[in-house]
């Protein structure tokens, strides 16, 4: 993934973004031509730290025959983005552009046993449900064996061994205080949610030019 210096993101920073969006598509490479899927995944380490990304695919997904555990495979991690126009910026002379987050993770991809995919089901289905606490959370529990049993023969648990994480977080960091900030303003006034979540994460990375902002449009008050 192409990223400029002012954009690129840290391992850390990288796999923590990867880890809590939980979604992704993974691509991989036939000989042919691309081939790719989106679907859910969780982070989890190896005992010398490594990262892997756990997954499953339909027992017919065309991914299923490329997984052998030394090719290496691409999973696509986006955040929200949106669109800017030139006319928001304070200075001349502008161009369209579009801000948002990425995350590239890459590696070989290998297949997980019976006992291994129980465990992934259960993993992921808890990591997902609990972002809708308070509700109590499903489990895999509440389902009779025979029905549970008879719908895993149709997937196919498999991880990823991360090998390289790439992280490019988009959101005008180049840009002077006033552009920026006229930029985070007029994306927070858009009716798209991803443009007022694109706001926000402005004014996270650069609370100090928002501050400057108030301050001055204060000192103008009489």
């Amino acid at each position: 993934m192409y990223t400029p210096p002012f954009f690129k993101q840290d391992r850390a920073a990288s796999l923590k973004f990867a880890s809590e969006r939980g979604f992704g598509t993974m691509c991989a490479f036939d000989g042919h031509k691309p081939v790719a899927s989106p679907l859910p995944f969780y982070l989890t380490y190896a005992a010398d730290g490594t990262p892997q990304a756990a997954f499953h695919v339909a027992r017919h997904n065309p991914l299923l025959k490329l997984a052998d555990g030394a090719t290496s495979w691409l999973l696509a991690v986006n955040g929200p983005d949106a669109y800017v126009s030139p006319d928001w910026y304070v200075s001349p002379d502008q161009v369209p552009t579009w801000l948002y987050q990425s995350v590239h993770l890459s590696g070989p991809v290998k297949l997980l046993s019976d006992d291994e995919l129980a465990v992934q089901i259960d993993t992921l289905s808890d990591k997902f449900e609990n972002w809708l606490l308070p509700k109590k959370p499903w489990t895999s529990a509440k389902m009779t064996a025979g029905r549970l049993e008879a719908l895993k023969k149709g997937i196919v648990g498999l991880v990823m061994t991360v090998e390289e994480v790439e992280g490019s977080f988009k959101l005008n960091q180049h840009k002077s205080d006033a552009d920026y900030t006229a930029i985070a303003n007029a994306l927070g006034a858009q009716p798209a949610a991803d443009a007022r979540e694109i706001a926000q994460l402005m004014q996270d990375v650069r609370p100090e030019a928002f501050a400057a902002e108030t301050n001055k449009l204060e000192r103008s008050v009489p």
